[in-house]
């Protein structure tokens, strides 16, 4: 029986890179995984999945209208798929994520999701909300702050490396915007 699992984690703990080692365990075993991404997160090229080790392959991309409960089905009709991969997942809608319990309901199919658990503000972000609540299998993947502790905030920089406390919950970037600490150095860079 096909399961949803909810990887997360902070930046920078490897979750691209353990979704495209899952792939390739997939094909390695001469199954199909089918790969999608954030539309929105165009960092490394159009329709690809990035890891900052130099892993990459292509994937589907997903946007917010997308029915991607409908773009699996019409997939599989075209040939056999034997699980879903989706990475920068916490960019899903509430809608996109009970599509996904679909695909793991009705189609009997695997769905690994990873994405970050909350934005620059310790926030959640819509996506990951409703995979902690409705995922099957919860998995935090670890990173460490430069303290040594486990880091499970995410600071967004200006140019000048200073934490900002306000914007918009989602602004692309890497390592240039956003850094990794664990929550006392996460309040001590935000002056809390």
């Amino acid at each position: 029986m096909a399961q949803m699992y909810f990887y997360y984690s902070a930046m920078n703990a490897g979750k691209s890179t353990t979704l495209l080692q899952s792939s390739f365990n997939y094909r390695e075993r001469g199954m199909t995984p089918l790969i999608f991404t954030a539309a929105i997160d165009n960092r490394y090229g159009v329709g690809k999945v990035t890891s900052r080790i130099g892993l990459e392959e292509e994937a589907e991309l997903f946007n917010l209208e997308d029915d991607l409960f409908e773009r699996v089905k019409a997939l599989s009709n075209k040939g056999k798929i034997d699980c879903v991969l989706i990475d920068e997942c916490q960019f899903l809608s509430k809608a996109q994520v009970y599509q996904l319990t679909e695909v793991v309901d009705k189609l009997d199919i695997p769905v690994l999701c990873y994405g970050l658990r909350t934005d620059f503000l310790g926030e959640l972000f819509e996506g990951s909300r409703y995979l902690l609540s409705w995922a099957d299998k919860l998995v935090e993947l670890k990173t460490i702050c430069h303290c040594g502790r486990k880091a499970n905030m995410v600071i967004r920089q200006d140019e000048t490396g200073r934490a900002i406390a306000d914007g918009d919950q989602v602004e692309i970037g890497g390592n240039d915007r956003y850094v990794s600490v664990c929550r006392l150095h996460y309040k001590e860079a935000l002056g809390r």
